[in-house]
C-alpha cells in the first residue's frame, strides 16, 4: 500500500502539513492536491488548531504540477479538487481560511509551489532553493494565484520578469522581492518555520484570527476597509 500524498501531525497546536511524494520532487497530482485541501480543511474546523506549517519530504518542496495526471481532469471549469470538507490552499475560490499557515520550502519549488507560499502568511526558505514560475514554458498560464498575488507582493516589474520568461530565481532574490520572509541554511528551514508557527499559535487565537481576517479585508478592500 502506497503511502498518502499528505502527511499531518498535530505538534501542540499547530497542524504539520507534509507534502510526501519525494520520487517525484513532489509534484502535484490530484490525489496530493486534493489531500492537501483536505488537510487546510482540519485546519480549520478544529479549534485546538490555531496554525499550521507546511513543509516537503525529500530533497525538493515541489516540482510543480503533474500535468500527465491533473491536465485530462480539466474541464471547462477549471480543476475541482475541493472536496466539501475541504478549503482550497490556494485561495481562489470558496471560503477564506481564517487561521494562519507558515511554509518551509528547500530544493526545487516551482509554479504551485510559489502561489502556495503567496497564498500563505510567512515563508521560510533554504538557502539553495531555486525557484521558478515556470508555465509559460509550459505552454500554459499561471492559475495558481501568482497572476494577482505576485505582481501585488514583488512589484509589477519584478514579477513580469519571471512570470513571462519562466526564468529560475534563488532564494535571495526570492527574499528581496518578499516571497519569502527568511533565507537559513539548509536543513534549518523546517525548525526555523515551526518556531515561527508555534510562536505565532502562542498568542490570543481570537486576536490574531480577527487580525488575519482585517489584513485579508484591506487587501480585498483597500483602505476603505477601514471604514468597514
Amino acid at each position: 500500500m502506497s503511502e498518502p500524498r499528505i502527511l499531518t501531525e498535530r505538534r501542540g497546536h499547530v497542524l504539520l502539513i507534509g507534502l510526501n511524494r519525494p520520487e517525484k520532487r513532489n509534484a502535484a497530482d490530484f490525489e496530493l492536491l486534493s489531500g492537501l485541501a483536505e488537510a487546510y480543511g482540519e485546519l480549520e474546523r478544529d479549534p485546538e488548531i490555531r496554525a499550521a506549517l507546511v513543509y516537503a519530504v525529500g530533497d525538493h518542496f515541489t516540482g510543480g504540477l503533474d500535468l500527465a495526471d491533473v491536465g485530462p481532469r480539466v474541464g471547462p471549469d477549471g480543476l475541482s479538487f475541493v472536496s466539501a470538507t475541504g478549503l482550497d490552499p490556494w485561495g481562489v475560490s470558496g471560503q477564506q481560511r481564517t487561521k494562519p499557515v507558515v511554509v518551509a520550502v528547500q530544493g526545487i519549488c516551482l509554479t504551485l509551489g510559489i502561489e502556495l507560499m503567496l497564498a500563505s502568511d510567512v515563508s521560510v526558505a533554504a538557502r539553495s532553493t531555486r525557484f521558478g514560475q515556470i508555465e509559460v514554458a509550459r505552454g500554459i498560464l499561471p492559475f495558481g494565484g501568482a497572476t494577482i498575488r505576485f505582481p501585488r507582493t514583488a512589484g509589477w516589474g519584478n514579477a513580469m520578469r519571471y512570470i513571462l520568461t519562466g526564468d529560475m530565481f534563488d532564494a535571495d532574490e526570492a527574499y528581496r522581492m518578499g516571497l519569502v520572509q527568511a533565507v537559513v541554511d539548509d536543513g534549518e528551514q523546517f525548525d526555523t518555520a515551526l518556531a515561527i508557527a508555534e510562536r505565532i499559535a502562542a498568542q490570543a487565537p481570537l486576536a490574531v484570527q480577527a487580525t488575519l481576517a482585517s489584513a485579508f479585508t484591506a487587501v480585498r478592500e483597500g483602505d476603505a476597509a477601514a471604514e468597514a
